[in-house]
């Protein structure tokens, strides 16, 4: 068995972008963890791109218990200053905030990273533009989806490579699943993806649509809990990608036994070992070359 000991050198990663598809998992309860447990991995997965000169880009929101948050924080921990982290806020997430306060998170953020505000068409747009101070929460359903949509498709022009972590089955905005609908972007993007499902939620689905790994390590979830038809369709339209005749699997650096590793793994270290030696073999030599 191959082991995870290589490290990345300094700047290995220098200019390469990792999309962060995260949102709760419903399963950490059943799978005996806690959200400290999730926020160590993604804080893991963070830190060892920070430290190789990579980049991170995430599509979230500003509430104070959001990773959007935790991800701020955590480049504090750290001496990079050239924006590293780039935050793409959708429509009606920055329209739910006032003038004032996207100023105050424009100024915590800093020399950390930025903020791309996006409009309904997923194109960058100046946030104070057109406003008064008060927040203008957008209160049209269909125009809220359409936003999402088009700030993930903005997010893969952006991006080299994803990882996907925990996800909602159910609750969610979109027609299908956030989670799910990053991985079908990312997919006709052709880019690698890294599926990190010891934690549960929709990306233990995603794993198994794509025949990575048959799941059979995470409990059976109670009769209690119903499957949302919106998951289903986007897990069956995840399945078509490896019947396709051009399917060359996750292509993310990483063999077969390696991703198994990465599907099933609840250990932080692990996790972000396996990201960073599956994006050092991806893009490692490339950078080397410069």
């Amino acid at each position: 068995m191959q082991q995870t000991t290589e490290i990345l050198p300094p700047n290995a990663l220098t200019g390469i972008r990792l999309g962060i598809s995260v949102s709760d998992s419903p399963d950490l309860a059943r799978l005996g963890l806690l959200e400290t447990h999730f926020c160590l991995a993604l804080g893991e997965i963070a830190r060892c791109v920070l430290v190789s000169g990579g980049h991170l880009t995430y599509g979230g929101h500003l509430q104070p218990d959001g990773y959007t948050v935790f991800l701020i924080h955590e480049l504090y921990r750290y001496s990079r200053r050239d924006r590293p982290l780039r935050i793409c806020l959708a429509w009606p997430e920055h329209r739910k905030l006032s003038v004032s306060a996207i100023k105050e998170q424009q100024k915590a953020l800093g020399l950390y990273g930025k903020f791309d505000f996006l409009d309904q068409t997923g194109q960058v747009i100046d946030p104070y533009e057109n406003r008064a101070e008060e927040s203008t929460p957008e209160t049209n359903e269909q125009a809220c989806k359409a936003s999402l949509t088009a700030m993930r498709f903005y997010m893969a022009d952006n991006t080299d490579a994803r990882v996907f972590i925990g996800g909602k089955r159910q609750g969610f905005q979109g027609d299908l699943p956030g989670v799910v609908e990053e991985a079908l972007i990312t997919l006709k993007y052709k880019q690698p993806i890294y599926l990190a499902g010891g934690f549960g939620g929709v990306t233990t689905g995603i794993i198994q649509a794509l025949d990575v790994d048959d799941g059979s390590w995470l409990p059976e979830m109670s009769d209690g809990d119903p499957q949302d038809e919106r998951t289903l369709k986007g897990l069956n339209m995840l399945t078509d990608f490896p019947k396709r005749k051009d399917w060359t699997g996750l292509d993310n650096g990483l063999n077969d036994e390696e991703n198994r590793r990465l599907a099933a793994s609840h250990r932080p270290s692990e996790i972000a070992a396996l990201i960073s030696l599956g994006l050092g073999r991806k893009f490692g030599a490339a950078q080397a070359a410069h």
